[in-house]
């Protein structure tokens, strides 16, 4: 199973996107809550276009992330999402309350207010 990395970087005033790469799952879902709880609370982009798999583990750990940057008028947006990980937002609900985009540029844009334009 490949590592897993994590990176952020601040996209025009008030957006940061969270780069992801390496399976999500219980081996490292810790790893993975320490980090987003040390981000600020506000408008999160997860470029997920490194993540070939996901469990229901890592999910809750967005899932709750979301729901602290909503406490705290932010939001929390996914993009680039691949196959495996799709499957598992479609089956669990969460397309109906965190918005997917094909693109990290859309679900920049869609943070901002730019467009609503969603996968």
């Amino acid at each position: 199973m490949p590592s897993l990395t994590l990176a952020h970087d601040e996209r025009l005033p008030g957006v940061t996107v969270i780069t992801v790469s390496g399976e999500l799952d219980a081996t490292n879902r810790a790893q993975l809550d320490a980090y987003v709880k040390d981000l600020p609370a506000g408008r999160l982009v997860f470029d997920l276009s490194g993540v070939p798999f996901m469990d229901s583990s890592a999910l809750h750990v967005l899932l709750m992330c979301d729901a602290r940057c909503r406490r705290e008028g932010g939001s929390v947006r996914l993009a680039a999402v691949q196959s495996l990980p799709a499957r598992l937002f479609e089956i669990t609900g969460v397309l109906a309350h965190v918005p997917v985009h094909g693109t990290v540029e859309d679900a920049v844009a869609a943070a901002l207010g730019r467009a609503e334009r969603s996968v």
